[in-house]
């Protein structure tokens, strides 16, 4: 495999947001084997603080998080001038909550257990 193909999000900043840290760990493992600069949080508050600071390429964004729900942070970032991309997961399997989240402007909908290699696809194709 070249290092093209191995280091394929070399170089993108992404957030990801999930307050089960096993799901964290899973998903920031499989973008940082790609090369990403991960950073990670579980909750919503955090993830609009380190998006202002950060200002990622990319937010992995988890719908049901602590202190501020997933849909009030893609609101708030979608909102901000250097807009992320977003990749909103979720385990909920109704079609309102896909619907509400395009149209708060989400890049991408994916349902939990996420498929690592369609996540890191997306990224990938988000980023470039």
């Amino acid at each position: 495999m070249s290092k093209e193909e191995t280091n394929r999000l070399e170089g993108k900043r992404i957030l990801i947001v999930d307050d089960d840290p096993d799901v964290l760990a899973v998903i920031e493992q499989a973008l940082k084997a790609e090369g990403a600069q991960t950073s990670c949080c579980s909750d919503g508050n955090s993830a609009v603080a380190l998006t202002e600071s950060d200002n990622p390429q990319l937010i992995v964004l988890d719908m049901m998080l602590p202190k501020r729900s997933g849909f009030l942070v893609l609101e708030r970032v979608k909102a901000m001038e250097n807009r992320p991309r977003v990749v909103m997961i979720t385990a909920n399997e109704g079609k309102r909550h896909q619907s509400y989240a395009e149209q708060l402007g989400v890049d991408a909908y994916l349902h939990k257990p996420v498929r690592l290699e369609r996540l890191v696809q997306l990224a990938r194709e988000l980023t470039s």
